[in-house]
C-alpha cells in the first residue's frame, strides 16, 4: 500500500483512498491526473482487493489507454491474474456489441466501417437521391444526430430547412443500408450500446453490477451520449469516479458538453469533489497568468493552481509590426536557444487558427530553422491552397495538364472522372494538350466527346482562363479580386464542415499575394509561383526540429520554451458568429499552461484578415491575464456570482449558487436553499 501512496500529495491521496460513491477529481493542468487515476486503480485492485473484472476505466485515445494500463500494472502486485479493462469508450462499445447485439435482432458478425467506407456509402446514397450537398457536411451531421440519440425517423420529422431535410432523407437510407448489410459505424458503437442497455433492464442491471467501479479520464470532453451511457453503467451502484478539468474544456465545437463536468455533483448524489491544484509543470509567473485569465470565466467550478517548482522568469511579450517580423523575431530567438544547446523537442510555437502557420513556415524556412508541423498540413499542402496554385499554374501555362485536371471540376462543373478520361484520350489522339484540345474544339464539337452541359462548362472555363490571363498581364495588383469573382473558390468550400477554416486559409493566401505585389510592383506571376515552389518543396521535417502546432493539437503536451502567436482581437480570441468567449478563454488557459519555464506571448500591429492587411488590436486576454495594462483593451469582467458562491436572500435565507447564466444586464442564478432550488435574478441576493 505504501508503494502506491508514498509518492502522492494529500489531495491525490484523498482521491485514491475514496472507494464507494461518486467522485469528481477536478484536476488542474499539470497536477498529476494520470498518476492519480492509475494509482487509484492499483489501490482498488492491489490493496482493497477488488476483482479486476469489476473495474472499468475509460478514456478517449488508444495512446492514453495504453499509457495508463502500463502505469497501473506497474503499481499492482504481480499476483493479479489478469489486467483490468482499461480502454476507450468506443472499444468498450465494440466489446459489448460482440456479446449483445443480437438483442437488436442482428448478428455479432457485424463489420465496422471506417470514415472512408462511410463516405463511399453516403456518396452512392446522395447520388441516388440527387442530394448535392457536401459529403463531409452530411457525414458530420449524421454523426451529431447519432451522438444526440436522434433516430433517422425523428430527424426527418423535425427537419425544417431544405438542406437539413435532404440530410435527413440520406440519414434514413444510410441507416437502413448499414443495418441490412450488418455494418456498424464508429458512432453506432456507443449509440447501439446505449440502445441495448436502455431497452433491456435485466442486462442493464447485470452490466452495472459487473462493472462496480468505473473511472473516466478527460471527463470534460464527454458528450451527451457518453454521459447517458455512464448513467446506465453506474445505475446500480453510483461508484463513478471522473477526472477532468472544466477549464480545459475546448472541444465544444465537436460535441463535448461542458455541463457534464460542471453539473456532475448535481447529477450524482452524495458526490465527493477533490481538487488537484498543485501544478508540477510550470513556474509561478506562468501559473499566475493562467489563473488570472481563467478567473474571468463565470461558468466554472473554480480552482487556483499553485506551482510546485516555485519562482521563475516573468512571462515575456513580443510585439511586432506584422506577421513577417513576428516570424523572423521568433526564428532568431529559437536559433539562440538551439545554439545554446536546447533540445529542439523542448521548443514549440502555438497558434489559434491554422492560417497563421503560413508566415511561421515561411519565416523559419528563410532563417534556416528546421521545424515539424504537428496535427495539421503545411500551409501549401492544404487542398484549397493547392487548388489556387493549380489555377495560377494553368494561367501561367495552360498546357499544364496535371494542374488543369486538378481544378477542372473545382468548383463543381459537372465534369466527372469518365468525362475527363474521354477528353484526355481525345486530346492525346489529336496530339494536343487538354486545354489546347478544349480550346480548339469549343466551337460546338465537344458534345461528341462529352455531354452538352459539360461542353458549356468547359467553354466557360476556357473563357475565364483567357480573361484572367489578360488581367495578369495588365494589372496584377487587382488580379486576386477578379480571380475570386470569376472562379468563386470560396463559395465552393463554404458548404464544407471545415469551410470557415478553409476560407481563412484562402484569404491568407490572397492577402499574401496582394502583399507580394505591393512589395514588388514589377513581380510577375511566374516569379511568384517560383517563390511558392521554393517554400512548398522545402522538406523541413527532421528529427532535430522544433514543433509548430495549433493549441487544440497541443493539449496534453508540455514544452520548456513556448511561443504563442496571434494574441490579437479576431484571431485569439476568435470573434464573430458562433464564438464562445468562455471556450476561447479556456483555449488561452490551455496554451499558457503548456509552458514549463519560458513563455512568450506574441502580438502584431497588422495582419492579413479576410484577404486584406488590417490594423488590429492586441488581445483582451493580455489584459485579463494581468500581463499588460492598457485602457484601450477590452476586458470581459468575471461574473459577480459563480457556482459555489454563498448568497443571502431576504425571504429564502442563505443558499449556494449552482449555476449562473447571463440574463440581460444581470445574471439568473440557480440557488440551492437547503434542498429548495430556486432561479432568482442576481439583483435580489447579496454575496456572503
Amino acid at each position: 500500500m505504501e508503494t502506491i501512496l508514498s509518492t502522492l500529495n494529500p489531495s491525490q491521496r484523498e482521491a485514491v483512498e475514496h472507494i464507494d460513491g461518486p467522485m469528481l477529481i477536478l484536476a488542474g493542468a499539470g497536477s498529476g491526473k494520470t498518476k492519480t487515476l492509475t494509482s487509484r486503480l492499483a489501490y482498488l485492485v492491489g490493496v482493497v482487493g477488488i476483482d479486476p473484472a469489476n473495474t472499468l476505466t475509460l478514456t478517449f485515445t488508444n495512446k492514453a489507454a495504453a499509457e495508463m494500463r502500463e502505469r497501473a500494472l506497474k503499481l499492482m502486485p504481480s499476483k493479479v491474474s489478469y489486467p483490468p479493462l482499461l480502454c476507450t469508450f468506443h472499444k468498450f462499445g465494440l466489446l459489448f456489441l460482440k456479446f449483445h447485439i443480437e438483442k437488436l435482432g442482428r448478428s455479432n458478425a457485424f463489420v465496422i466501417i471506417d470514415s472512408d467506407d462511410k463516405k463511399r456509402l453516403l456518396r452512392s446514397i446522395a447520388k441516388e437521391l440527387k442530394v448535392d450537398l457536401n459529403l463531409a457536411f452530411i457525414a458530420s451531421e449524421i454523426s451529431k444526430y447519432k451522438n444526440s440519440l436522434l433516430s433517422p425517423e425523428l430527424v426527418l420529422e423535425k427537419a425544417e430547412l431544405p438542406d437539413y431535410k435532404k440530410i435527413a432523407t440520406v440519414y434514413v437510407q444510410y441507416q437502413k443500408n448499414i443495418e441490412e448489410n450488418n455494418l456498424v459505424d464508429f458512432d453506432d458503437l456507443l449509440m447501439l450500446t446505449h440502445k441495448i442497455l436502455s431497452e433491456n433492464d435485466d442486462l442493464r442491471k447485470e452490466t452495472s453490477n459487473r462493472y462496480k467501479y468505473i473511472m473516466v479520464d478527460e471527463y470534460q470532453d464527454t458528450n451527451e451520449l457518453q454521459f447517458q451511457l455512464l448513467e446506465l453503467l453506474s445505475s446500480e451502484h453510483n461508484n463513478l469516479c471522473v477526472v477532468g478539468d472544466d477549464d480545459q474544456s475546448i472541444y465544444g465545437w465537436r460535441g463535448a458538453n461542458i455541463r457534464n463536468i460542471l453539473e456532475f455533483s448535481n447529477n450524482f448524489e452524495k458526490c465527493k469533489t477533490v481538487k488537484l491544484e498543485t501544478n508540477y509543470r510550470s513556474t509561478e509567473p506562468i501559473l499566475k497568468a493562467a489563473n488570472t485569465l481563467i478567473e474571468h470565466n463565470s461558468t466554472r467550478l473554480g480552482k487556483r493552481l499553485t506551482s510546485h517548482k516555485g519562482a521563475g522568469d516573468d512571462v515575456k511579450l513580443l510585439h511586432s509590426l506584422d506577421e513577417s517580423m513576428e516570424a523572423k523575431a521568433i526564428a532568431k530567438e529559437v536559433q539562440k536557444l538551439l545554439d545554446s544547446g536546447t533540445d529542439p523537442d523542448e521548443i514549440a510555437v502555438l497558434y489559434r487558427i491554422n492560417a497563421l502557420s503560413r508566415s511561421l513556415e515561411e519565416g523559419f524556412t528563410k532563417e534556416g530553422v528546421a521545424f515539424k508541423l504537428i496535427g495539421g498540413m503545411r500551409f501549401y499542402e492544404r487542398a484549397e491552397i493547392k487548388d489556387i496554385i493549380s489555377y495560377l499554374r494553368v494561367l501561367s501555362n495552360p498546357h499544364d495538364d496535371f494542374s488543369l485536371i486538378r481544378i477542372i471540376n473545382k468548383p463543381k462543373r459537372g465534369i466527372g472522372k469518365a468525362s475527363i478520361e474521354k477528353l484526355q484520350k481525345a486530346a492525346f489522339d489529336a496530339g494536343l494538350s487538354l486545354f489546347g484540345y478544349i480550346e480548339k474544339v469549343d466551337n460546338g464539337d465537344l458534345p461528341t466527346v462529352t455531354s452538352k452541359k459539360v461542353s458549356t462548362s468547359l467553354t466557360k472555363l476556357v473563357a475565364d482562363v483567357k480573361l484572367l490571363q489578360e488581367i495578369v498581364k495588365s494589372q496584377l495588383g487587382h488580379f486576386i479580386t477578379e480571380f475570386e469573382a470569376h472562379i468563386k473558390l470560396k463559395d465552393h468550400y463554404a458548404g464544407m464542415v471545415d469551410g470557415m477554416d478553409r476560407i481563412l486559409n484562402i484569404d491568407e493566401f490572397y492577402g499574401y499575394f496582394r502583399d507580394a505585389v505591393i512589395k514588388n510592383p514589377d513581380l510577375t506571376l511566374d516569379e511568384f509561383l517560383n517563390d511558392i515552389s521554393l517554400q512548398s518543396d522545402q522538406d523541413q521535417i527532421e528529427e532535430d526540429a522544433i514543433t509548430i502546432m495549433s493549441i487544440h493539437a497541443a493539449k496534453g503536451l508540455e514544452f520548456e520554451h513556448l511561443f504563442v502567436i496571434g494574441l490579437e482581437e479576431e484571431f485569439f480570441p476568435l470573434l464573430g458568429e458562433g464564438c464562445n468567449m468562455e471556450e476561447e478563454r479556456r483555449l488561452g488557459y490551455v496554451a499558457i499552461t503548456r509552458a514549463k519555464s519560458d513563455l512568450t506571448l506574441c502580438y502584431v500591429d497588422s495582419r492579413f484578415y479576410k484577404g486584406r492587411r488590417k490594423m488590429i488590436d492586441k488581445s483582451r486576454f493580455l489584459g485579463e491575464a494581468g500581463l499588460i495594462s492598457d485602457t484601450s483593451l477590452k476586458i470581459t469582467k468575471q461574473a459577480a456570482f459563480k457556482k459555489g458562491d454563498l448568497v443571502k436572500h431576504k425571504i429564502f435565507g442563505i443558499g449556494r449558487v449552482q449555476a449562473a447564466n447571463k440574463s440581460g444586464k444581470e445574471y439568473k442564478l440557480l440557488i440551492n436553499f437547503g434542498g429548495n432550488k430556486k432561479e432568482i435574478l442576481s439583483s435580489f441576493v447579496q454575496s456572503i
